[in-house]
């Protein structure tokens, strides 16, 4: 017969090491920070256009006429506007007509219902969040709209007055 190798005392050095601790010690990162920003960020599902001063905006108060709001971001959902600390804001759940107007005498009208509303101190406005009311006439003429926002503002420039002529001979 041949020769048998015993093997015990290398399973007894193997078993014995897989039996130790083996202690690791790590740092322990906060994730809270990192987790809000990318669940604010996943939370709005459509994209937003920021308009501030593009076009002129008023919303129609029954029976006192037109006041004066700046639109400050526009998406296919909705939009957002400032009007004046002073002049006071909307509840939500407030249905309010709204007209964009694309020169002195020209607007777009269409209905939003109001969903927030808070003060800006520092800037002197209180912004409103808003959804377009959908099922009225202008939707497809909004959607539209808001298309052409979205691609008109995404190549503006601005104009610094380097090119002005002053006369022609």
């Amino acid at each position: 017969m041949g020769k048998v190798l015993d093997i015990t005392p290398r399973l007894r050095s193997q078993n014995s090491l897989e039996n130790k601790k083996i202690e690791v010690r790590a740092d322990v990162l906060d994730i809270t920070e990192a987790r809000q920003e990318i669940l604010s960020r996943d939370r709005r599902d459509v994209k937003r256009t920021i308009l501030t001063e593009f076009v002129g905006a008023f919303v129609v108060l029954p029976e006192k006429g037109l006041l004066k709001a700046a639109l400050y971001d526009i998406s296919e959902n909705g939009l957002a506007f400032d009007l004046e600390l002073a002049e006071g804001g909307f509840a939500a759940g407030d249905e309010v007509a709204m007209r964009v107007y694309l020169n002195h005498s020209t607007y777009f009208p269409f209905t939003i219902t109001v969903s927030n509303s808070r003060a800006i101190e520092d800037e002197g406005v209180v912004r409103h969040g808003a959804g377009f009311v959908k099922g009225t006439m202008n939707d497809v003429a909004l959607h539209h709209f808001v298309k052409f926002i979205e691609n008109v503002s995404a190549s503006l420039k601005t104009d610094s007055g380097d090119v002005l002529v002053s006369h022609i001979s």
